[in-house]
């Protein structure tokens, strides 16, 4: 008595030598496209043009399943221009609608030797693309039991039906499909949950920073409305400092997220660092005088001009002028920024305090986006903003530990020259 063969096996055997060349070659092809491409309407459209030529058929498409409105639609087509594949995926069927919701309703293929003739055969996808349908095979697209969609070919080339060998070689391109979509799906569903995440917390850290300002903005404005109602000079000195201060913060706030936003060419001209440092000192000068913070400034070595966006650079020097002002204590707190000549037509800026310091697992951390350790009093865009200026002129930023026990932040900036500014290659 002889065993049947397998299902796999009977189709195998009766598939000519040229259609098992062209269906392992097809199949080969698609299994580096699944590796190499991330796109994911390129790659099925990559699929069903490897199911359309393995299956020697002028045209082929990729219907997906809406699973909430229980319905499919065009994803893809294959064999139309653009304006007709357009128009198809306007088209949507309901399940059991046409060979294609057939196809779907039941989960098993369905081959159409004629189709004119086939009662099921849906005409307006037809008359959409322009299109003749002659015959067609559909096959339900099934990953883990779930309904992604369906694979048609259509007008089988030389011949009046798609063969059995057909139907296998599609269900195999099929499963394919079906694992690439979900796969793909579920890896945008995992990239969104984490951006709206990442979103949320940036808001929220950027809500309570400006909250804080403006409460300080609000709170000196009325010492300074009551300070005038009574004309009360006292009052005025005591708020108006804060006031300013409040100010000063919003606007360093605010050109932060301007920097931050898109990439910029720096504007370079001839520069000098004193006057770059100094001026960043003086923003919070009244401040280290009231809190009694021992600041030292050194450029003595540097006494030629350095070709830079001088206004970005006074910005990278003011966000960690900011930042050490918010890591010494109130009192006996000590800063020291200097500049010295780091060699191979380099600049060496440092900003060094006697703080806590930075924890050696944040270090690779605090030059990201919206990474703060101060909680609601920071936006994490200060030392994100300083670190891409500082790329942006062909530069880098680190930070250790400083002699004085706290951080020690050191920018290196290409110094370039007057003819064509600093050699970024």
């Amino acid at each position: 008595m002889t065993t049947p063969a397998p299902d796999h096996i009977s189709w195998l055997e009766a598939a000519a030598p040229e259609e098992m060349r062209r269906t392992i070659e097809a199949l080969h092809k698609v299994h580096h496209l699944v590796a190499a491409l991330t796109d994911l309407d390129t790659l099925l459209a990559r699929i069903i043009e490897e199911s359309r030529r393995v299956a020697r058929a002028e045209a082929s498409s990729i219907i997906l399943y809406d699973e909430k409105k229980d319905d499919l639609y065009f994803q893809v087509a294959v064999g139309d221009s653009g304006d007709q594949a357009a128009l198809l995926k306007e088209i949507r069927l309901k399940m059991g609608q046409g060979i294609a919701g057939a196809t779907a309703a039941t989960r098993t293929p369905i081959n159409v030797p004629n189709a004119q003739e086939d009662s099921r055969f849906f005409r307006e996808a037809d008359a959409a693309s322009q299109f003749k349908t002659r015959n067609l095979l559909a096959v339900p697209m099934i990953d883990r039991d779930k309904l992604v969609g369906v694979l048609e070919v259509l007008n089988k080339i030389d011949g009046d039906a798609f063969t059995e060998v057909d139907v296998h070689v599609m269900e195999i391109f099929s499963s394919v499909a079906a694992t690439t979509i979900t796969n793909a799906r579920l890896i945008e569903e995992q990239l969104r949950n984490a951006r709206l995440a990442a979103i949320g917390e940036a808001v929220s850290g950027l809500s309570h920073h400006t909250k804080n300002i403006v409460t300080g903005l609000s709170s000196s404005a009325e010492l300074i409305d009551l300070g005038l109602e009574r004309k009360n000079i006292d009052v005025l000195e005591r708020s108006w400092p804060v006031f300013k201060r409040s100010v000063r913060r919003i606007s360093n706030f605010v050109q932060d997220m301007l920097s931050f936003s898109k990439a910029r060419v720096p504007l370079r001209e001839a520069c000098a660092v004193d006057e770059i440092i100094n001026d960043a000192y003086e923003t919070f000068s009244e401040l280290f005088g009231l809190r009694q913070v021992e600041v030292s400034i050194d450029t003595s070595t540097v006494t030629f001009p350095i070709y830079v966006d001088g206004q970005s650079i006074y910005r990278c020097v003011l966000n960690l002028i900011t930042n050490a002002a918010d890591a010494i204590e109130q009192r006996e707190g000590r800063v020291r920024i200097a500049a010295r000549p780091a060699g191979d037509g380099a600049l060496e800026i440092t900003v060094a305090d006697n703080g806590p310091g930075v924890p050696l697992d944040l270090r690779e951390r605090i030059f990201d986006p919206f990474f703060s350790t101060k909680g609601s009093r920071g936006t994490g865009l200060g030392l994100a903003t300083t670190a891409k200026i500082i790329q942006e002129h062909g530069g880098a930023i680190t930070v250790g530990e400083s002699d004085l026990g706290g951080a020690c932040f050191i920018i290196s900036l290409p110094v370039g020259n007057e003819e064509k500014g600093p050699d970024f290659s």
